[in-house]
């Protein structure tokens, strides 16, 4: 249970590094790379440049979530947006 006392952006990260995330800001999903100072350091699943976000923008990824960009590339594909 959250203490009632502290603000919620003050307290410790609720994900731990390896765990996929999204940052509701941004509306991307990212794997937590560190935490540290109320941010998460994130980066792309792939492979990509890592971005901050501070832990109340950031929560646990939903399947939903892990399945939008996989979606997102298949039906580009099927338009013809994205090499084969």
């Amino acid at each position: 249970m959250p203490d009632r006392n502290v603000p919620e952006q003050q307290q410790g990260p609720q994900l731990g590094v390896g765990e996929l995330a999204f940052d509701t800001r941004t509306r991307t999903l990212g794997v937590v790379m560190d935490t540290g100072n109320g941010r998460y350091s994130l980066r792309p699943p792939k492979g990509g440049i890592e971005w901050d976000a501070a832990y109340e923008d950031v929560r646990p990824a939903t399947v939903t979530d892990q399945l939008r960009p996989a979606l997102t590339e298949a039906n580009a594909r099927s338009r013809g947006d994205v090499a084969r």
